[in-house]
């Protein structure tokens, strides 16, 4: 029985290979990740200096209907949003009536897919069903799914925009044009090890949560347009004196990182927003 020996040495082969295989039970703080991240990269680049020193008032009508099981919600929306809005040195006011301006804000996006590719043997009975011909043959067993490599994908999407009108006269004044972006999330298997981790939520690679290797980010985009007020760094921590941005440093070299109007994917590098590349006209005006 030549045939049948093969057969199980084949399994036994594919049980060894399977050894240390990992198991990621829960996705919850993976997904919420995703979500938050897709939208700090669509805030992160939408720039409100246009309307910086002026009063306004965030409408959140729009934002309301996004509810959820998640932290990352309409309240995670309005909440950034109205960082990112005094960051730029906007009045926000807490009634329509005391604003000048009407910001009107929206969000198309939010939400996440989960997408898997497995690279290997299918599940099958064709050994099974060979051996069911042969009368004196043992019953074998189907052949289970082996997997060489497996990757499981995730993917968080966010749309946000927003516009601006005068309270009295409802005359358009400002929009941002619609920034979307996308946060991902990878765990792959290779031989049964596994998971690696990494995508645009992680700083590092990890193996089943554990540090292993550091990669890096293109910096990506154009500089912004330059204003009176520098702009800020959305996910960073920065200090204000009289609404004013303290910036740690401003630099000589060319502004990176920040295209108004347009989203992140990953791969691009957050915003680091420090000074426009003239350097001695930004000093000018701390």
């Amino acid at each position: 029985m030549i045939w049948y020996r093969s057969a199980l040495l084949s399994l036994g082969s594919f049980a060894v290979l399977a050894i240390g295989c990992g198991t990621t039970r829960e996705h919850q703080a993976t997904e919420q990740l995703l979500l938050s991240d897709a939208v700090d990269r669509s805030v992160s680049t939408i720039d409100f200096r246009p309307l910086s020193g002026e009063k306004v008032f965030l409408d959140e009508s729009y934002l309301r209907s996004i509810k959820g099981t998640s932290f990352v919600n309409a309240e995670y929306v309005t909440s950034s949003l109205r960082q990112q809005i005094m960051a730029a040195g906007c009045l926000l006011q807490e009634s329509s009536n005391d604003a000048d301006i009407i910001i009107e804000a929206r969000i198309g996006t939010l939400g996440a897919d989960d997408h898997r590719v497995t690279f290997g043997v299918p599940e099958n009975n064709a050994i099974g069903s060979t051996a069911s011909l042969i009368t004196s043959a043992p019953q074998i067993p189907n052949v289970p799914e082996i997997a060489v490599a497996r990757r499981d994908a995730r993917e968080g999407a966010a749309k946000i925009a927003a516009f601006a009108y005068e309270r009295e006269s409802r005359k358009a004044i400002w929009q941002s044009g619609i920034s979307q972006s996308r946060s991902t999330a990878r765990d792959t298997w290779v031989m049964g090890v596994g998971p690696f981790q990494a995508g645009s939520i992680r700083k590092e690679t990890r193996l089943a949560g554990s540090k292993l290797l550091k990669f890096g980010r293109s910096i990506t985009g154009s500089p912004p347009k330059p204003y009176d007020r520098p702009p800020v760094d959305y996910t960073a921590e920065t200090r204000f004196e009289n609404g004013w941005p303290i910036l740690q440093s401003v630099g000589g070299g060319a502004a990176s990182g920040m295209l108004p109007g347009e989203g992140l994917v990953p791969g691009d590098e957050m915003p680091p927003m420090i000074a426009t590349d003239i350097g001695d006209e930004v000093s000018k005006l701390r």
